[in-house]
């Protein structure tokens, strides 16, 4: 997927876009990457001296992934995205700096009706940052 399909796929935009590119896509998993060029906003506030990417920023860009995955499960439902209805069993292992790109796996692991749940991992050269599970549903664009 190129970032114009991204951007289709999902409402987010930048700064809160957290999705360079998709690397794999299916009807149950998707791989998508994201590069941290240092210049990002929260990086003046989050550790200044020595700038990590937040935790709660790595499980934003998964659970974006995650959004792009479910957004071909709602073909035609223009007025509807995924939101986040629960995380959990989040464990955080490794910490991502700036320059560092992160791979984003997220598998959905269940359906029912509209509640999706998911699980993702977060990794950097090959060394998991982040791991948790997560479930949305769809909302209404108002």
């Amino acid at each position: 997927m190129n970032r114009q399909e991204i951007l289709d796929a999902i409402p987010h935009r930048d700064p809160f876009l957290l999705v360079d590119e998709i690397l794999e896509r299916t009807d149950s998993r998707i791989v998508g990457s994201k590069t941290f060029s240092g210049e990002e906003w929260f990086f003046a506030g989050h550790y200044p001296g020595h700038p990590l990417v937040p935790g709660v920023l790595l499980c934003e860009a998964a659970m974006q992934c995650g959004a792009i995955l479910l957004s071909c499960h709602f073909a035609g439902e223009h007025d509807k995205v995924p939101v986040a209805t629960r995380i959990s069993d989040v464990r955080f292992k490794r910490m991502v700096r700036p320059g560092e790109k992160i791979i984003m796996e997220v598998d959905l692991t269940e359906r029912l009706a509209d509640a999706f749940f998911l699980k993702a991992k977060v990794t950097v050269n090959g060394k998991v940052a982040a791991r948790f599970e997560f479930a949305c549903t769809t909302a209404k664009l108002e």
